[in-house]
């Protein structure tokens, strides 16, 4: 059997702000943007470019409670983590951009991270990791 987590759902306020902050301020790509009548609600779905793993679907909150989780969605801890292969250059784009990093750049074990805040204030990792993690990943991908 093999399994996949397909999409990552993020609580936003607003899909077009969403949107924005997305495509715009971190270069992801729009996958999709359709209205569901239904529901009446847009299913909307981004990922990072060049991207083939999870994606995120910006799902506005529906309901009173949803919105107090809104940029609190993993209780202050790093909520989710944005690898890339070249940390420096996206790190610089996104100060130009004027994303609010609250841990700057540090070397780890297992590669370079340092953390900002999405327009709601979620918490995530921008990360490139050394090529011992990569290969160590891998290996683990290798033997499922």
């Amino acid at each position: 059997m093999k399994q996949s987590i397909v999409h990552i759902a993020l609580v936003v306020d607003d899909y077009d702000e969403a949107i924005n902050f997305f495509t715009q301020k971190l270069d992801f790509d729009l996958i999709e943007d359709t209205y569901q009548p239904e529901q009446d609600k847009r299913w909307v779905v981004v990922s990072p470019k060049n991207s083939n793993g999870t994606t995120i679907l910006l799902a506005k909150a529906s309901k009173p409670i949803q919105n107090d989780f809104i940029g609190n969605q993993a209780g202050g801890r790093v909520f989710l983590f944005l690898a890339t292969d070249d940390f420096y250059r996206d790190y610089h784009n996104m100060l130009s951009k004027e994303i609010e990093f609250v841990r700057e750049p540090k070397t780890a074990d297992y590669g370079i991270v340092a953390v900002f805040k999405d327009l709601y204030g979620n918490l995530w990792d921008l990360i490139q990791f050394n090529d011992d993690h990569l290969m160590s990943i891998r290996m683990n991908d290798s033997t499922k």
